[in-house]
């Protein structure tokens, strides 16, 4: 197996202010994950890794430090490795991908929440911050404007409404592994869980099938179970169906059933990859072989030496 990961940081209206540094940000990942791989890592440390990355570059993204505040101006994170371990609503985690995957492994459970899931971090080690450590003064100010002007009707129009990030990886023994985070959408009901956390929606990953990670509206994604969505349609196709087909059918799908706008990438067991959007735009990155490839725009496929 060719060792290949696909990063993605949010489908939505990137305005041109963070475009370079979303850009940039989904490269730095994507080299870090690929780093992993090409020295005989697993898919798991790869993706881990990525979007560790993408959870810490408070220049680009929001889905860990500096994330959106709910209505009572707090952060609530969620967050989901495969297979399968999910926290949400979780306020004092600087990594929530790192928790994920301790409920994965050190657990009989799937899905751990709140105060459940902080006791869980503090059981096992994984440092805990001050919930106010997690805000910076730039959304307090976006939260407050926000708190203060009614705001329009279309969540995609909010300038830092979307922040999920994550991850797809295959390793070079043909395992597959997906993660997604986020800090949701801003001004949302305190214990408001989205789309990532939950199995199925923000983020599937099956071995035979491929391994998907979602973003977008959420509570669309969860209506039409994106991500299985996406595998099953890759599974029509005999595992030979394109990924960009399967995912392009599965998000026009929820366009027409929810009217929902989002993104995803995906990556099936024989190395094919795919980042499509329904929305203005979502960066994107796909280290494999000795290229690095990304994205912003639709149509956009640029390439570039991984060696540079």
């Amino acid at each position: 197996m060719e060792p290949t990961i696909v990063v993605h940081g949010g489908a939505w209206a990137v305005p041109d202010s963070l475009a370079e540094a979303s850009v940039a940000g989904v490269k730095a990942a994507a080299r870090d994950g690929f780093a992993i791989l090409k020295i005989g890592g697993s898919a798991l440390d790869a993706v881990e890794l990525a979007e560790r990355a993408l959870e810490d570059d408070l220049a680009a993204f929001d889905a860990g430090c500096g994330a959106v505040l709910n209505t009572d101006g707090e952060v609530e994170l969620d967050g989901k490795t495969l297979a399968a371990g999910a926290v949400s609503s979780v306020r004092n985690i600087t990594h929530p991908v790192t928790l994920a995957r301790a409920v994965m492994e050190k657990t009989d459970h799937i899905m751990l929440t709140d105060r459940g899931a902080s006791q869980f971090a503090e059981s096992i080690g994984i440092t805990t911050v001050p919930t106010d450590a997690l805000m910076t003064e730039s959304e307090r100010r976006e939260w407050e404007h926000y708190k203060k002007y009614a705001p329009e009707p279309n969540p995609f129009c909010s300038v830092r409404g979307h922040d999920t990030v994550g991850a797809v990886a295959l390793d070079h023994r043909g395992n597959l592994a997906c993660v997604t985070s986020t800090g949701g959408i801003r001004n949302k009901m305190v214990g408001r869980v989205g789309d990532t956390s939950i199995i199925v929606s923000g983020g599937y990953d099956d071995d035979q099938s491929g391994a998907v990670s979602c973003t977008g509206h959420g509570e669309s994604i969860m209506k039409v179970t994106l991500a299985r969505l996406i595998l099953f349609n890759m599974e029509l196709g005999n595992r030979v169906c394109l990924a960009r087909d399967a995912v392009d059918v599965s998000l026009a799908y929820m366009g027409e059933r929810v009217q929902g706008g989002g993104g995803a990438i995906a990556i099936a067991p024989s190395g094919d990859w795919a980042a499509r959007f329904t929305t203005q735009r979502m960066v994107w990155a796909t280290a494999k072989g000795e290229s690095l490839f990304y994205g912003l725009d639709p149509q956009d496929m640029f390439e570039e030496k991984l060696s540079k």
